[in-house]
C-alpha cells in the first residue's frame, strides 16, 4: 500500500481525521494537495506550486530511527541539511542509530514510508517515540509537513505547530 490519501482509511488515524482534530483545536494551516512525494527531491520539484514568496518557511525531511536498545526516534530536519547518523547518535548520547523498518514505522507512528512527519507524533507519543526537531524551526514563521499522507502538505505556523505538540503531550528536543 502506498502512503497517499487514497489509503488513509487504513491508518490508525486518517489524514482527514487529523485535520478535523486540528480544526477543532483552533490550529490554522494551509492545505495543499499534490502528487505523492517520497523524497526531498520529489518535494523540491513541486514546492514552487505552494510556497509563498518571501515567507520565512522551513521545509522538513523526517527520519524514523531506532537504536540498539530498540528505542524509537523521529527526527525532523531542514530538508537540505546533511545528516550523519553515527554523529547524530553520539551528539544525542544514544549510541548507534539505524533506520526503522516500514512495519515498525506503521506500528509506532501510524504512517507509511514517504509520509513521515512531525504530525505523526500524535500516534508516536503513545508509543514512547522521542521527537527531535531542527532548531531552525524556532526561526521559521511557517513549517511545511505532511498530514500523515504524502500527497498533501500543510503549511503550519510555528506557534500552531508548538500548540499541536502541547495538545498531544509531545516533548520537543531541539537539535542545534
Amino acid at each position: 500500500m502506498d502512503a497517499s490519501s487514497a489509503y488513509q482509511d487504513t491508518l490508525p488515524l486518517s489524514s482527514d481525521a487529523l485535520l478535523t482534530r486540528m480544526d477543532g483545536w483552533g490550529l490554522t494551516y494551509r492545505l495543499h494537495t499534490h502528487v505523492p512525494l517520497r523524497t526531498v527531491e520529489d518535494a523540491k520539484a513541486v514546492e514552487d506550486q505552494f510556497m509563498v514568496p518571501g515567507e520565512n518557511a522551513l521545509r522538513v525531511k523526517n527520519l524514523y530511527l531506532r537504536d540498539k536498545k530498540k528505542r524509537n526516534y523521529l527526527v525532523s530536519l531542514e530538508q537540505s541539511r546533511e545528516i550523519d547518523l553515527k554523529a547524530l547518535g553520539a551528539e544525542l548520547g544514544i549510541g548507534n542509530l539505524s533506520f526503522g523498518s516500514a512495519d515498525r514505522l506503521f506500528q509506532n507512528l501510524g504512517i507509511r514510508p514517504g509520509a513521515v512527519s512531525p504530525l505523526a507524533m500524535i500516534n508516536g507519543v503513545q508509543n514512547d517515540v522521542r521527537f527531535f526537531m531542527d532548531a531552525a524551526a524556532k526561526q521559521a514563521e511557517v513549517i511545511y509537513m505532511h498530514p500523515l499522507v504524502n500527497d498533501r502538505t500543510v503549511a503550519l505556523k510555528r506557534a500552531d505547530m508548538m500548540a499541536f505538540f502541547d495538545r498531544i503531550g509531545c516533548e520537543v528536543t531541539w537539535l542545534p
